[in-house]
């Protein structure tokens, strides 16, 4: 069959004899169709900060991974690696140590091809791309993990200015957006939102809003972050001269 092509072909010497061993090579090639892959999510990880989250890596087709290398690492840092299972067992002096003490695969689950990756007590350090990787198959797979963190805001009166809110909110990440609304919804004209960055990376953020007659007697101060979809918001109703406060929290 293979002689019938290259006579049809009509392939001079020399080609013939490089299309006939490469046609033979293909041919001897094993395929890897039936080779396991490694999948991770789609779209990033979202974690709080102080929260348990797991990181999902598997093996598709399903294998036993038990006792295969399984390496996550973080290429931005030094050393790399996050979690290493070597044998059967974690190679805990090889992990950075940010992570020391705060990670493990579910080892009654490598058997059947799921290698994810549990990190607890999430911090904001922790945010990053992660790569869950098994050498033996040559084959990985990227895994974003993004980190919040968030606190309810407070509405105070301002005693100086007639008619002026605040609403400061302290220990967000990342910077998030104070928005002002009426009783009915409605956005309110604001000033300018102040925000601090501490030490800790945190963010402080406040706001000021000036009440006018035309308005309602509840007014919402939201604060929100959308990378990690987190609002917090605080109400005040004002019924005359008496004020009552409350916090709302939407996930």
């Amino acid at each position: 069959m293979l002689l019938s092509t290259m006579h049809h072909l009509k392939l001079r010497p020399f080609t013939a004899l490089v299309f006939y061993h490469t046609v033979v090579l293909l041919l001897l090639t094993p395929s890897c169709g039936g080779e396991s892959q490694v999948f991770g999510p789609v779209h990033p990880i979202v974690a709080l900060v102080g929260e348990d989250i797991i990181l999902p890596c598997h093996l598709e087709p399903a294998m036993d991974a038990s006792e295969l290398t399984v390496e996550w690492a973080r290429p931005d840092l030094d050393p790399r690696f996050v979690h290493v299972w070597r044998d059967g067992v974690e190679l805990e002096n090889k992990k950075h140590q940010f992570y020391k003490g705060r990670t493990f695969l579910f080892t009654d689950e490598l058997k059947r091809g799921n290698i994810s990756l549990n990190i607890s007590n999430v911090r904001i350090s922790d945010q990053g791309t992660y790569r869950c990787f098994i050498p033996v198959l040559s084959r990985s797979s990227l895994v974003k993990l993004v980190v919040g963190s968030v606190s309810s805001p407070v509405i105070k009166m301002n005693n100086n200015t007639k008619g002026v809110l605040q609403c400061e909110s302290t220990g967000w990440y990342p910077e998030p957006e104070v928005f002002w609304l009426d009783g009915e919804g409605n956005l309110l004209s604001a000033g300018p939102t102040e925000t601090v960055r501490g030490p800790d990376d945190l963010y402080t953020v406040s706001s000021r809003v000036t009440v006018e007659k035309r308005h309602s007697n509840s007014f919402t101060c939201r604060v929100q972050q959308n990378s990690t979809n987190q609002i917090r918001e605080a109400q005040i109703h004002v019924p005359g001269r008496h004020y009552y406060f409350h916090d709302v929290v939407t996930v």
